[in-house]
């Protein structure tokens, strides 16, 4: 059974820290969503969202994509069951129902930047797996939109997410791709640009191309 993470004031936190690391391999981590300091739910980061973190002996900067998420009691004998009340009337009635639950997202790593030496350089981005995933109990953050952008103008990544297991990698790529669009402002020519990298890459399996192109609306 997992306890819960020791949680500090919501204040004392930057405002993208999100998550702390409780699992981790060389393609993926498993992250456990902070509590609010309010009766709700941890916010789930949304599927194919875009989440960030540093490997703190290396630093390292991890790019990952939210490929699962889940709320589920702590205690992993015991079920939650329905009550039939709103969430309203939980808080009310139930309120220590939500300190009874967990958030956990898996995300998949897709690339990293390595630190820089001067401050005013521009950090350099490999869309590889690096040479280590973040470790546990470290910080789990939301990325910056313009921190996606940069990172996305390279296309490599997409390969990556074809490849992930445990996940629906075709609606994960189609999520990724529509997160990106968003954040670039409907930017038509990037999204071209993907259409073409995907159909390099599933050149030889064309329902696949099909499925994942109809689940990205321009």
């Amino acid at each position: 059974m997992r306890l819960p993470l020791p949680q500090f004031a919501t204040s004392d936190r930057h405002p993208s820290h999100i998550a702390e690391v409780i699992e981790t391999n060389t393609t993926e981590f498993l992250a456990q969503c902070l509590e609010p300091e309010d009766l709700s739910f941890p916010a789930m980061p949304p599927f194919g969202s875009w989440v960030c973190a540093v490997d703190e002996e290396s630093g390292n900067q991890v790019y990952a994509v939210v490929s699962y998420a889940t709320t589920m009691p702590i205690d992993s004998v015991h079920r939650a069951v329905a009550m039939g009340l709103s969430l309203q009337e939980l808080r009310e009635e139930q309120p220590q129902i939500f300190a009874m639950l967990k958030t956990e997202f898996r995300a998949a790593i897709v690339g990293f930047s390595p630190p820089t030496q001067n401050s005013a350089a521009t950090p350099r981005i490999y869309q590889y797996l690096p040479p280590r995933p973040p470790q546990i109990h470290q910080a789990v953050y939301r990325c910056e939109a313009e921190a996606i952008i940069k990172f996305t103008e390279e296309l490599d990544f997409l390969r990556t997410l074809l490849s992930v297991n445990g996940a629906p990698v075709e609606a994960l790529t189609a999520a990724a791709i529509r997160d990106v669009y968003q954040l670039r402002k409907a930017d038509r020519e990037w999204l071209v640009k993907a259409g073409r990298m995907l159909s390099v890459l599933l050149k030889d399996d064309y329902d696949r191309l099909r499925f994942i192109l109809s689940q990205i609306h321009p």
